[in-house]
């Protein structure tokens, strides 16, 4: 286990991210633990290439509390403080789906416990990891990697 401020945790954190976002059909372009003065890592999307999806404001607090839930499931902690940009702009699109704040934080939490099932899949888990561990030795990897990485997981887990 790591504290919510490592470079480990970052790693998951953004490894989360991109996870998330590929499971859920978008294209990542990049994903970075360099830091620079805004944040600690960075996962990147491609414009525009994604599959339609119903729900495009549930797919983006779903990839946004990918971060926070896999640092979380590798750490045991919520790195609330560390995941604040993200959960922000949770906030703001929690809002804009509910109406009111109550419901907004009864959207965050169920959007929340939706993350934290997909990450629960052996494929899924095992694909940040595998991000993360090359994260970890490379500090920033391509889309196409992350792609490769997450598609291997996926097939050691249906094996």
């Amino acid at each position: 286990m790591s504290s919510p401020s490592s470079p480990l945790a970052t790693a998951y954190h953004e490894a989360g991210h991109a996870v998330i976002a590929l499971a859920l059909g978008r294209s990542i372009q990049r994903v970075s633990i360099e830091p620079n003065e805004m944040r600690l890592g960075h996962c990147e999307f491609k414009k525009a290439s994604f599959r339609p999806s119903d729900d495009i404001v549930e797919m983006e607090i779903l990839i946004l509390l990918g971060g926070l839930a896999a640092e979380a499931r590798h750490t045991g902690l919520y790195g609330w403080d560390e995941a604040s940009q993200d959960l922000r702009e949770v906030r703001i699109l929690a809002a804009r789906r509910a109406g009111d704040s109550r419901k907004a934080e009864r959207v965050e939490k169920r959007m929340l416990d939706k993350v934290e099932h997909l990450l629960e899949q052996t494929g899924v888990w095992g694909a940040v990891e595998r991000i993360a561990d090359e994260l970890m030795r490379c500090t920033t990897i391509s889309g196409r990697a992350a792609r490769h990485l997450f598609d291997l997981a996926m097939k050691d887990a249906s094996d």
